[in-house]
């Protein structure tokens, strides 16, 4: 596997090859999840002449100004190690200054619609920052797939979205969450939780399949049509006050449509439209983020 810090280096690398690559954009720290994406991004590319492309970035862009950025695990050597062996042929991986020569006054804010609710209301710019900082690695890569997990299913969808209205030429490929034996959705962020909050976090996704189980159950029994606002106020009330027993701190607990992460209405919960539960709440010091689709 080939390391390369410049732009210009990449540019010159990727030139050599007759197809356009494909791309896992990551913040290091690596777990499973993400040679999960790798795997999937050579299995892609298999037979042709492309490139298996990672980048490594904290990219500052969104971190709010309360978040870890400072303290965000950079764990470069082991990482390049993990890649390398999941069949990575390529890891970019810019210092700030690379790929931010200047202030970044240039910016790609997604629409209010899907990147204010949910994440976008409790980490304010958020998803400006993702979006600026991907656009960018798009740029600089030029891929024809890049490989997202579904575990950031909100930035899944704002990526996908970018990608469309943007005519970018690539194919935003969604890969499911990978998870520990326990159920424990993998995540840098989980090197944060002591032995006995590791233990306490399989909460949350006990929470999700509550929630998952009591949409299955309605749809599955023979009744007029619910009153949908009261009965997800209930679910997602009970959620989260059960988190909260238990010592939590929960932003969200909610169910929404696949499509566009808005509640469904009556004759979608009990219909056949695709949901998503999906979860964001504090542990400790340690913010925990999951879902689930029905």
């Amino acid at each position: 596997m080939r390391i390369i810090h410049r732009v210009a280096e990449l540019r010159e690398a990727l030139s050599a090859t007759q197809q356009a690559p494909v791309f896992v954009p990551t913040m290091g720290n690596l777990h499973e999840g993400h040679l999960d994406l790798i795997r999937r991004a050579k299995q892609h590319v298999a037979g042709s002449d492309s490139l298996v492309v990672a980048s490594i970035f904290v990219n500052r862009l969104q971190f709010g100004p309360n978040e870890d950025f400072d303290r965000y695990p950079r764990t470069m050597e082991r990482d390049a190690q993990l890649l390398a062996s999941a069949g990575c042929d390529i890891l970019f991986a810019p210092d700030e200054a690379e790929l931010y020569p200047e202030p970044q006054g240039y910016k790609v804010v997604p629409p209010d619609t899907l990147a204010n609710l949910l994440e976008g209301e409790f980490r304010p710019g958020f998803f400006t920052g993702v979006c600026t900082v991907v656009h960018k690695l798009f740029n600089i890569v030029q891929p024809r797939a890049a490989f997202f997990g579904k575990k950031d299913y909100q930035q899944l969808m704002v990526i996908r979205t970018m990608v469309r209205q943007m005519a970018l030429p690539i194919d935003i490929v969604p890969v499911d969450t990978t998870r520990a034996a326990e159920g424990l959705a993998l995540s840098s962020r989980n090197g944060y939780l002591s032995d006995a909050e590791r233990t306490e976090a399989l909460a949350l996704i006990r929470s999700l399949k509550t929630i998952q189980a009591a949409v299955k159950d309605l749809r599955a029994a023979s009744q007029p049509a619910v009153d949908a606002a009261a009965w997800l106020h209930q679910v997602e009330a009970d959620a989260k006050s059960g988190l909260a027993a238990r010592g939590w701190l929960p932003d969200y607990v909610t169910l929404r449509r696949q499509f566009d992460l808005l509640p469904p209405t009556a004759a979608q919960l009990q219909g056949t439209e695709p949901l998503v539960v999906l979860a964001a709440a504090k542990l400790g010091t340690t913010r925990l983020i999951d879902n689930l689709e029905v």
